[in-house]
């Protein structure tokens, strides 16, 4: 499949989605967005695409919404932005929680707005010493949206959740770390390939496992504990039911690494 508004390629287990509008701070537009979802949907179906690496061309990660697509010209009717939200940015959040593979978000730059939402909802987030991350909406008079106000409050507490989303603080890497927004800081001109090392150390594992695991946390979010239980409980009997459980036992009682083939 070609594409225009990203690139894609999947080596080691890993396919690697970029985001490619330089010239805008990867700032989405609806066709960006509709790559993006048929890149995550492709990484779904391909049994050999075992985890899935985020990143951005240039000097930014994401700058969020490209405006002058919401922009009503003179005279013209106003943007529907609920339609635009829902069909534009939801899907994609829900596409990478969704995805029962691991995807590693690797923030090269600057994160605002929608595109700071995107990337904390990736599972991993190595982010650059220079990255930054920033909850811009209030700078234009709208609301955090794509997934912000969801995973920014259970990340970082309802208190500083506010004074990022109200006062549209910057929030450097080393602070989104500090804060548990992220998993890992690195410097500028190692981040991808340490990035690229992490998703294909987590290709190299159970896939079906860690998928399982990734829907429990999903769940977690809105559970109570009878059900997390329950939950726990059946998927750990479709976990034990892998070719990569066995191989585990096997390796455990050799003494010897695993190799785990995904299913």
């Amino acid at each position: 499949m070609t594409h225009q508004f990203i690139t894609c390629e999947t080596s080691e287990g890993v396919t690697t989605l970029t985001l490619n509008r330089p010239e805008v701070l990867n700032s989405f537009n609806t066709p960006m967005s509709a790559e993006v979802l048929a890149a995550l949907a492709a990484a779904d179906m391909d049994p050999r695409v075992r985890a899935v690496l985020l990143t951005g061309a240039g000097r930014g990660f994401c700058a969020g919404q490209d405006l002058a697509e919401v922009t009503a010209g003179k005279g013209g009717p106003a943007p529907d932005f609920a339609a635009h939200v829902r069909t534009v940015f939801n899907p994609m959040v829900r596409g990478i929680r969704q995805l029962e593979k691991p995807v590693v978000c690797a923030v090269n730059g600057v994160a605002a707005g929608a595109g700071a939402s995107l990337a904390l909802a990736c599972d991993f987030v190595i982010a650059a010493s220079s990255a930054s991350f920033i909850q811009a909406f209030s700078k234009i008079g709208l609301v955090p949206d794509s997934g912000a106000t969801y995973f920014l409050p259970r990340l970082v507490g309802l208190a500083r959740a506010t004074s990022m989303m109200m006062l549209a603080e910057k929030v450097t890497a080393a602070q989104a770390l500090e804060y548990g927004m992220i998993y890992r800081v690195a410097e500028p001109e190692t981040l991808m390939d340490e990035a690229r090392r992490f998703a294909a150390s987590l290709a190299a594992q159970a896939t079906v496992g860690l998928g399982l695991t990734k829907r429990l946390l999903n769940a977690s979010l809105s559970s109570d504990l009878d059900s997390q239980l329950e939950l726990e409980a059946r998927l750990q009997a479709e976990a034990a039911r892998t070719t990569d459980h066995v191989e585990g036992i096997a390796a455990f009682q050799q003494k010897r690494a695993p190799r785990f083939e995904g299913r």
